[in-house]
């Protein structure tokens, strides 16, 4: 058996290298060098292709909350849009009001005071909205240290260890303190009052999660604006809110829309989304808003003429693709508000089955359940159970070619790993 496979093998073998030959192949393909000689068109596709297809299949992936599919319509515009630079503002005018619509309808949905006065930009991705969100309210809390003859130097954020990753990012990047709240098991979120006992005079803002992704909870925004009311009428202390909804600011509205988490709230000063998340468009498009123009510091506010024409720019690139802000205004269209609502409504009852069916497993216990939060939920072991774990678990669904994360929660909950 063994000498007819490797008969075969070395038969294949001769019959690639005779047809690679007649490709005309270079004896080497440096993988980390540029080659002296290039590839003809449709063998360095191949030779790419069939290198990509060991990757994961992203119609399996659970593990990145980002979208996979849209519609043949859809990526049509999105290939006729591929060379579009979104900041040419100048040369391609009609693509960029299209940025400005999505951004008049997003206001409207998030409860802008008044949605043709917000201001905002599209964004790689909701880290580049964070990055934004939390440089304004360090600049806003800068200014008024200022004016008032107070250090500057020791500001601090206030979230809990439950944020992603870029709010570290940000705070290493722009010298600020994370001064992170842990969770515990019986709480995976942030509330508001342990958010206002760690506010100071050196608090630039505080960060609510609309959509976690440790489990997929909504933070009780309204509550903490309650409790940084009442410090306010304590202390003086006047602390602004910005809201990560990279996945649940596509959600909520829809779902749950009398949940106030968003502009409704006077302390919400800005909100940051992920286009390629819940708002279905292929990555890599996220959007950053602020209440109102005042939220946004005219001297974060940048002009450039030499593209030609006088072009505004707010974000933190330069440079980006536009074809995904035209996917996601067709989204907006092609769905509607009740689109949206039905998509999102079978995502949750989708996610609802599969939880309510996994806790009936003896051996699984639910962490988080997906009604009224992100379509997602995450389970862990059963105390009674030692002999494997969900890494396995997540290892053997691998096998099956579903990517499942398996990880363990944040700071003081290090002890539980869970699979979501």
């Amino acid at each position: 058996m063994v000498q007819r496979i490797r008969s075969e093998f070395l038969h294949l073998n001769a019959h690639q290298s005779a047809h690679l030959a007649a490709a005309q192949l270079p004896a080497e393909i440096p993988r980390n060098r540029l080659p002296d000689q290039g590839l003809a068109a449709d063998l360095a596709y191949e030779l790419i292709h069939d290198h990509l297809m060991l990757d994961g299949n992203a119609r399996l992936n659970m593990a990145t909350f980002v979208g996979t599919w849209m519609e043949p319509q859809a990526r049509r515009l999105m290939e006729e849009c591929a060379e579009k630079n979104m900041i040419d503002k100048d040369e391609y005018p009609q693509t960029a009001e299209l940025e400005e619509r999505c951004l008049r309808m997003l206001a409207e949905l998030w409860h802008a005071p008044d949605a043709s006065a917000a201001v905002g930009t599209s964004t790689t991705g909701s880290s580049e909205g964070c990055m934004l969100g939390g440089m304004v309210l360090k600049w806003h809390w800068r200014q008024r240290r200022r004016a008032q003859g107070r250090d500057d130097r020791r500001p601090n954020l206030v979230m809990g260890t439950n944020t992603q990753i870029c709010w570290d990012k940000f705070c290493a990047y722009f010298d600020v303190e994370a001064r992170q709240v842990p969770i515990t098991p019986e709480r995976l979120q942030l509330n508001g009052a342990e958010a206002a006992a760690r506010c100071d005079e050196n608090t630039i803002g505080v960060v609510g999660v609309l959509g976690s992704t440790f489990d997929g909870s909504y933070e009780p925004i309204a509550e903490m604006q309650a409790c940084l009311d009442a410090l306010q009428e304590h202390t003086g202390l006047d602390v602004p809110i910005h809201v990560d909804a990279a996945s649940g600011g596509f959600v909520a509205p829809f779902n749950a829309p009398e949940l106030a988490w968003d502009f409704r709230l006077p302390r919400v000063q800005s909100i940051n989304a992920s286009g390629h998340k819940y708002g279905g468009v292929l990555p890599g498009v996220g959007w950053v808003l602020w209440r109102e123009q005042a939220a946004l510091p005219e001297e974060l506010r940048f002009n450039v003429n030499y593209l030609g024409g006088q072009m505004p720019t707010i974000g933190m690139n330069f440079s980006r693709p536009g074809a995904q802000v035209v996917a996601q205004y067709f989204n907006f269209l092609h769905l509607g508000h009740e689109g949206y609502r039905k998509r999102m409504g079978t995502l949750e009852a989708i996610a609802c089955y599969l939880a309510d069916a996994m806790a009936e497993l003896p051996s699984l216990q639910l962490v988080s359940h997906p009604r009224g939060q992100l379509p997602v939920f995450a389970v862990r072991l059963a105390p009674h159970v030692h002999n494997w774990t969900v890494f396995q678990l997540s290892e053997r669904l691998r096998a099956r070619g579903w990517l499942v994360p398996a990880y363990t929660l944040p700071a003081n909950c290090e002890t539980i790993a869970v699979l979501r």
